[in-house]
């Protein structure tokens, strides 16, 4: 590891660095490491760097935005497990769905509508079940998206009458401001139990993701730390594996 470490790029240490980090989390929480997922968020990042990370033994990687993603993923290696993190808009579902064949997980899900049209572009082509997180709007923000939480329950039992859809899990962003997002996190757990109870599942089989990648940057250590104390099991970074973002023009989403 020592020798590897030394030949590393910059993203490809910080990589290191920051897997580290979610197993020592994991560890003091009392959760086995393996039970997190890593999701290291590439967006406005070249294929060379993602494939600096990947070289490093990485596979899971995020985007959020629907045209970068699928101009990046055939320039890739189709052992990458792609997760779509951004706002989905209807008429961006085909293309997604048909430009990324290696698209294992759509984190957005915020209406019954997007599903639907997920479930159809899958159909269509006759992929397997595309992995799905329910967004639940947990701060009250109207510029964030997603369900409402009384809506969630509702919203996930629709994923799940899907045939195309594997539902997984529930997603929120949360406030920006890093000390007011264990309340945030409190209701996406709540949310949890509520699903859980109605569907008559185990905690186990509905993961969590919580947060922002930029959150991970204002407090890396101590919000990785509450994250997965909270249940998460899908946690997203972004620039602090990257380096800063570069908006060289607007992205088309």
């Amino acid at each position: 590891m020592a020798a590897s470490a030394a030949m590393d790029g910059v993203a490809a240490a910080s990589f290191r660095s920051v897997l580290q980090r979610v197993q020592l989390a994991a560890e003091r929480s009392g959760r086995p490491a393996q039970q997190i997922r890593l999701v290291a968020v590439s967006k406005t990042k070249p294929v060379s760097v993602i494939r600096e990370v990947h070289d490093a033994g990485h596979r899971c990687f995020g985007e959020n935005y629907v045209q970068e993603l699928i101009e990046k993923a055939p320039q890739l290696p189709d052992d990458i497990e792609w997760h779509f993190i951004g706002n989905l808009q209807s008429n961006k579902v085909k293309p997604l769905v048909a430009g990324v064949p290696n698209l294992a997980y759509v984190e957005t899900v915020d209406d019954e509508k997007i599903a639907n049209h997920l479930d159809r572009a899958v159909a269509n082509i006759g992929r397997k079940p595309l992995k799905i997180f329910v967004q639940v709007n947990t701060s009250g923000e109207t510029s964030k998206s997603g369900v409402e939480p009384a809506g969630c329950v509702d919203l996930v039992k629709h994923v799940r009458s899907c045939p195309n859809l594997e539902f997984c899990g529930l997603m929120t962003i949360g406030m920006p401001d890093y000390t007011a997002t264990p309340e945030n996190f409190k209701t996406l757990s709540d949310c949890r139990s509520e699903v859980c109870k109605e569907l008559g599942i185990s905690e186990e089989q509905c993961e969590l993701s919580m947060g922002m990648s930029s959150d991970f940057e204002l407090a890396p250590a101590n919000f990785i730390i509450l994250q997965i104390e909270m249940g998460s099991t899908n946690v997203r970074v972004g620039s602090t594996i990257f380096g800063a973002r570069e908006y060289p023009k607007k992205q088309n989403q």
